[in-house]
């Protein structure tokens, strides 16, 4: 069989060879072993670059002495690497990730995991896969695959050529106000709900856009009750640190002003290292209340698209939003996420066309 012209490779330089799409390519021998890659270029000089962090490359792979190490090693190698900056729901979703890989890489040496082992666990594991588990999944073999290629034991990361599947996006519900009125007044009149902090806790989430573990990580000590634009709010994140690991600031805006006061009214002596909240989440009061409402209820973090929301609609600036939330991208995600706003906002702002 005759090699077609763009197949052959012509010899261009010591390890350096062209074929005839001028892309240029490396042959290189290290320890016996001749390896072949794409440099992926037409310029001369970078190809050269290219061909001396490839070869230097493949040279300290084949001297490792790790470079037969296996999958479930590196597994639990990178794990732990991993978990002194990650926070525990983070780790964990790796974690369980992993367990979604093991049954197709287990046992293998990870310099064996090239693009077909990868193809097969995307044929057989995606097809039963939600595309955000799949996602999820993939990615965490990405950065299993870059460690293992970080620390010389894999030459090249396979999993980079495929790609993350499209997720669909979720629907953001957010509560009407009729909606959230009904559901303070229901906790407040439960002695329950009163005394574990559960009432206090979605009001205190829905005026100042927290997420809940920022909220019961708030102590008296961050807390200035000066009128505005003295009075704010510091949120830390506890020990656990906020989602960006950012402190951030937020104005003690007037109705959430009247939560906390009420709060300090009823505690009666409290220490400024005190915490705002005893309980962990008003998740289970929130159901319990839907279910005396007999309506459909929403979940806690429902209560911080329902602040979003609600400055959207006075007109507050993006920006300004997303530093109250502690999102860094600029109100790009708050436009995404919240644009939609509510239908009956919608319907008065068509009818002003």
């Amino acid at each position: 069989m005759v090699a077609l012209k763009s197949q052959t490779l012509n010899r261009v330089g010591e390890c350096l060879y062209r074929n005839g799409h001028k892309t240029y390519f490396a042959l290189i021998k290290v320890r016996g072993k001749q390896i072949r890659r794409s440099l992926k270029t037409t310029d001369l000089a970078i190809a050269r670059r290219k061909l001396n962090e490839f070869r230097a490359k493949a040279e300290r792979l084949y001297g490792n002495e790790n470079r037969n190490i296996r999958f479930e090693e590196v597994t639990d190698q990178w794990m732990e690497s991993i978990k002194t900056g990650l926070k525990p729901k983070s780790w964990d979703r790796r974690r369980v990730a992993i367990v979604g890989l093991t049954p197709f890489f287990n046992g293998l040496p990870v310099k064996s995991i090239g693009y077909q082992e990868i193809d097969e666990w995307r044929r057989r594991r995606g097809s039963i896969l939600s595309s955000r588990t799949h996602n999820i999944e993939l990615e965490t073999l990405k950065l299993l695959l870059k460690y293992a290629c970080n620390r010389g034991i894999l030459l090249d990361n396979h999993a980079e050529k495929f790609r993350r599947r499209k997720e669909s996006k979720p629907v953001v519900r957010v509560p009407t106000k009729e909606e959230f009125s009904a559901l303070v007044f229901e906790l407040n009149s439960s002695p329950k709900a009163i005394a574990s902090g559960a009432a206090a806790m979605v009001e205190f989430l829905a005026y100042s856009g927290m997420r809940v573990g920022e909220a019961r990580e708030v102590r008296f000590r961050d807390i200035n009750l000066e009128p505005l634009p003295v009075g704010r709010v510091l949120i830390t994140g506890g020990i656990s640190g906020t989602k960006n690991h950012e402190e951030r600031v937020i104005p003690l805006f007037p109705k959430l002003r009247e939560v906390i006061q009420r709060i300090i009214d009823n505690a009666g002596d409290i220490s400024p290292d005190s915490k705002l909240f005893n309980t962990l989440s008003p998740r289970d009061a929130m159901e319990n209340a839907f279910q005396r409402l007999g309506v459909k209820g929403f979940s806690v973090h429902a209560l911080r698209h329902y602040f979003a929301s609600n400055a959207i609609e006075r007109g507050i600036n993006f920006q300004v939003i997303a530093d109250w939330l502690g999102h860094k991208n600029g109100g790009v995600l708050v436009a995404k996420t919240y644009g939609h706003l509510r239908p009956e906002f919608n319907a008065s702002m068509a009818e002003r066309m």
